[in-house]
Order: structure tokens, then sequence, then C-alpha cells
């Protein structure tokens, strides 16, 4: 059974474009042209994944609103902007929202459906059970590779796929300083400083919802970050 997508874009020959795009490789789209529009289907059922562009009609920030709206509804849903607006504040303002990525619309059609794919395996991995070789632990932390899952105290931290490679990346080698370039290149995204930096304040705010005491992760100014062993 194909997997189904939503793509939430205003502009008909653009959304038309894209939806037999992705159909022509083998998901199940559809497309809607506004916010209340898809809210509504939402609420009848979610889709697998949601494409999204931030201005909708007259609303210019109505992406971001049905973005945080999906994130209230499904904390590990795969949500993926894909925008005209690609300026750091917009970029940052995704995904401090929850967005798992945050594409420019001349992205290639081949890196789109590339991440699309990353996200996916990010949602059939959470469904394997874990294997004792794919799981590492640390004092309260217990991380699941395969799974790409996550728990702090024995409880579950609701990491994006952004999210959870970075924490990959700094737990796999605690009190190792990794800069920002190698945070990105793990998590396979390409963004600036101010990106990454908001990735880890949404990351420390996570564990610090769950643990209020939580302080594991330092920043070692002018290098990057690392994981106190």
């Amino acid at each position: 059974m194909p997997r189904s997508i939503a793509i939430v874009e205003d502009e008909p020959l653009i959304r038309a474009n894209y939806v037999e795009a992705l159909t022509r490789v083998g998901y199940e789209v559809r497309g809607y042209g506004s916010r209340p529009e898809a809210e509504a289907a939402f609420t009848q059922r979610l889709p697998e994944l949601v494409i999204i562009d931030v201005g909708l009609g007259d609303e210019p920030e109505g992406g971001f609103d049905l973005c945080r709206w999906l994130r209230a509804k499904a904390t590990t849903l795969p949500i993926l902007f894909l925008t005209a607006r690609d300026s750091d504040f917009d970029v940052i303002s995704g995904l401090r929202l929850g967005a798992d990525d945050y594409l420019a619309k001349d992205v290639s059609f081949h890196q789109l459906a590339a991440r699309i794919s990353a996200l996916f395996r990010r949602v059939d991995a959470l469904r394997k059970p874990a294997q004792a070789d794919n799981v590492f632990e640390q004092g309260p932390l217990r991380l699941e590779s395969e799974r790409m899952r996550i728990t702090w105290n024995g409880e579950d931290v609701p990491l994006t796929v952004t999210e959870f490679w970075m924490v990959h990346t700094l737990v796999r080698f605690p009190g190792h300083v990794k800069s920002r370039e190698q945070l990105m290149r793990d998590a396979q995204v390409v963004v600036d400083d101010a990106t990454i930096t908001s990735h880890i304040k949404r990351i420390r705010k996570k564990f610090i919802a769950i643990d209020p005491a939580f302080d594991a992760i330092d920043t070692v100014h002018g290098a990057g970050y690392r994981w106190k062993p």
C-alpha cells in the first residue's frame, strides 16, 4: 500500500505539479490549497507525511500555524516545509515549531524525494523492535539507533529526525566537541550556524521538559557542542 503524503500549497499549478511528481514515484498524494481545508481533512484522517508552504492564501503565516496545530496532534508525524520563504528567520521559525526539514522551492525534485525517503525511514524504524547491538545506554539516557528513539529516565524524548541525529552524534562520542559542520553532516542538513543553535536549544528544552535538572549538553564557544560524559 503506498505511503500517503499531503501537500498544502496555495498555488494551484505548483500544487498540481508536486502531486503529479510524487504520485509518479509511488506515493498516494492529496493536495490542499488552504490551512482550513487541510485542517478539516487532517481532523478526519492524518496522512503519513505533510509538506507545507509558509504563506497560504491570505494567511502569510498560515503554514506555521498549521505546523503548530499538527505537531500538537501528532508528535512524530513527519513535517517538511517547502517554500519560497527561505530567510534565516523563516527557517528557524519553522524548525522551532517542530518541522523535521525546511527546503526552498528551488530544491531539485531528486533532493526533495531523498528527504521524504529519509523521513519515512525514521517512521519505519520507530516500528521495529529494539536490537541489543543498536542500543546505547549512558546514565539516564537510552538511544536506540535503528528505531531512532531516545529516552531519558525511561521517558520518550520527542525529537525530530534532525534533532535525533544531532543527539546521536553527541552521545556516541561523550566529552568530544562536535562542530556545527559535523552536526550538519550527520543530520544531513545544510543550514547556517544560527539554525544549528536553534536546534540545540529545542533539544535542550525537550530534555528539560522531562528532567528540569538536565544539563548534559555543553556549548563550547567558538567550537561547537559536547555531551558531558
